[in-house]
C-alpha cells in the first residue's frame, strides 16, 4: 500500500488541491471559511463564558488569557475531528469514483488527511495574528507544535479509516460517532482547565488521550512551556497502534469496499 502511494503522489498532492478547490468552489472567500468557523466558535465561547459567566483562566489574570486558552485548544481539536469526521465518510462519499477508477484505494482517506493538515496549517497563521493582537508572542515552545499536528492527526487518521471501513458495512457507526463526538469534546479540557474538574472524576481524564494532545497546543501556545513527556507515553503508543491497525484492517476489507457501497 506504501509503494502504492508512492507511486500515485502526485495524484494524491493533485486531489489535495482539487479538493480545496472544490470545497469553497462559487464561494467569494473560499479558503478562508475553513479558518473563520473555528475562530468564530471559539470567539463565541470566549464571548459567553468570558464575558457573561465571568470564566476565567487559573493563575493568570489577564484578560485575555481565556480567549488564547479556548483558542489552543480549538485548534487542535478541529485538527482532530476534521480528519475523523472526512475519514469517517470518504468511502461513502467517493463511492462513484471508486466504482469507475482504478487507482489505489487507501489514496482517499490519505487525500483527506492532506487536505486537514493544509487547513490545519492555515487556521494556525491565523490565530498567530490573534495571539500578536492579544499581545502574546510566540516562543521557543511553539517549536513543539509540529509533535501535536503529527500525534493527533496519526491518532484520528487511525481512527478515522477503522470507523470508516465499519460504516461502509453498518451507516449507524456515522451517527453513533456524531454524539460521541460532541460527548468527547466535553470531557476533553478545552473550554474549562483540568482544575476545574472535581478531584474524584479526574481519573477520566486518564482514560481520555486527547487530554494530552490538546495539551501540548496549551503548554505551547497559552503558558509558552513544553510539555510534560511522560502523559504522551500512552497517547502516541495508542495514535501509532490505531495507524498500523487500519492500514491492517483496510487490507482486509478493501476487496469488499466496492461491492458494499
Amino acid at each position: 500500500m506504501f509503494e502504492a502511494l508512492w507511486r500515485y503522489r502526485y495524484f494524491v498532492l493533485a486531489s489535495i488541491a482539487g479538493e480545496l478547490r472544490g470545497r469553497f468552489a462559487r464561494s467569494r472567500l473560499g479558503l478562508l471559511w475553513s479558518i473563520l468557523h473555528p475562530l468564530a466558535q471559539a470567539a463565541i465561547f470566549a464571548l459567553v463564558l468570558a464575558e457573561v459567566l465571568g470564566a476565567k483562566l487559573g493563575g493568570v489574570e489577564d484578560k485575555t488569557a481565556y480567549p488564547v486558552y479556548l483558542l489552543a485548544g480549538m485548534a487542535a481539536w478541529t485538527l482532530f475531528s476534521e480528519i475523523l469526521n472526512r475519514c469517517l465518510s470518504v468511502f461513502i462519499e467517493y463511492s462513484g469514483t471508486l466504482k469507475k477508477i482504478a487507482f489505489p484505494r487507501i489514496c482517499l482517506p490519505v487525500i483527506v488527511w492532506g487536505s486537514a493538515l493544509l487547513n490545519h496549517v492555515f487556521l494556525l497563521a491565523a490565530i498567530v495574528v490573534v495571539f500578536l493582537f492579544f499581545g502574546y508572542i510566540p516562543g521557543a515552545a511553539w517549536l513543539v507544535l509540529p509533535l501535536g499536528i503529527v500525534l493527533i492527526s496519526l491518532f484520528a487518521f487511525g481512527l478515522g479509516v477503522m470507523l470508516g471501513i465499519f460504516n461502509v458495512f453498518s451507516r449507524d457507526i456515522g451517527q453513533i460517532l456524531t454524539v460521541a463526538l460532541q460527548l468527547w469534546f466535553w470531557v476533553t479540557p478545552i473550554v474549562y482547565p483540568q482544575t476545574v474538574v472535581p478531584e474524584h472524576l479526574r481519573w477520566l481524564l486518564h482514560l481520555n488521550p486527547m487530554v494530552s494532545l490538546v495539551g501540548i497546543y496549551q503548554d505551547a501556545l497559552v503558558f509558552n512551556r513544553m510539555p510534560d513527556l511522560a502523559p504522551l507515553l500512552l497517547p502516541t503508543v495508542i495514535a501509532l497502534g490505531l495507524f498500523s491497525l487500519s492500514f491492517l484492517l483496510f487490507k482486509r476489507a478493501s476487496p469488499e469496499l466496492v461491492d458494499v457501497l
